[in-house]
């Protein structure tokens, strides 16, 4: 190897050692949230999550929907946990606080958010670095998901939690989707392309339930905990 190239070698590596070590650092940072975000939800008690997008105003059919569906829960006994943020978070955050119950906001950094909305409670507002370790408290700490139309985001936590049920990493909870006009065309796929393929089983279509009305998600979770008892949700 030539001198100039060897330099430049060792000089390329001496800087990745310093990445190797910020990365270690950051574990610590990581850690931090977990514990954080475990201590805080634990002495929440049972929640329901409520997701959809951000970018959905007051007055619109399901922002509208959303509040109700999240007064139904608070009446039902159970905490509201969203994103903290604006649109169907903000409108779920809204309902919880309508009925005085536990308003739950799970926020994120972000460049084009500017914190939680008005209606988290500060009691329970927790804020996150990492997208994942969000996920986690959304999913560990949630009794069920009655899931809003949205965007890549609301996608992303859907599907995510499926997959969790499907392999049985958690336990089967309710997933209620709102809205056949927006859902619609996705459960058709599911079924006509997926389960037709044999990319998924037949019964994996039966993980999730379909509805237009506030009452009946919400319904549809009670019914389900009549039977089962809630808790804490997966070990990893």
């Amino acid at each position: 190897m030539e001198a100039s190239n060897f330099f430049k070698f060792k000089h390329q590596t001496e800087e990745f050692e310093g990445d190797s070590n910020k990365d270690l650092w950051s574990i610590f940072k990581i850690m931090g949230e977990f514990v954080d975000g475990y201590d805080k939800l634990f002495r929440v008690g049972p929640c329901i999550s409520v997701f959809g997008s951000a970018r959905l105003k007051p007055g619109s059919k399901y922002y509208e929907m959303a509040i109700k569906t999240a007064e139904l829960i608070t009446e039902s006994g159970f905490g509201v946990i969203t994103g903290g943020g604006p649109g169907i978070m903000e409108a779920g955050n809204r309902g919880a606080h309508n009925r005085d119950g536990k308003s739950v906001g799970l926020g994120i950094e972000l460049p084009f958010e500017q914190g939680v909305n008005d209606y988290v409670h500060p009691k329970y507002e927790i804020n996150f670095k990492y997208f994942f370790v969000r996920k986690v408290m959304f999913v560990k700490y949630a009794q069920a998901f009655i899931v809003f139309p949205g965007g890549f985001g609301t996608l992303d936590e859907l599907f995510e939690t499926l997959t969790l049920i499907q392999t049985k990493k958690i336990k089967q909870i309710p997933i209620v989707l709102v809205g056949s006009e927006y859902w619609g065309g996705l459960v058709d796929w599911v079924k006509s392309t997926l389960v037709e393929g044999g990319y998924i089983n037949p019964e994996d279509t039966e993980l999730f339930y379909l509805t237009d009305d506030h009452e009946d998600a919400v319904k549809f979770v009670c019914d389900f905990y009549k039977k089962e008892k809630p808790e804490p949700n997966f070990d990893y």
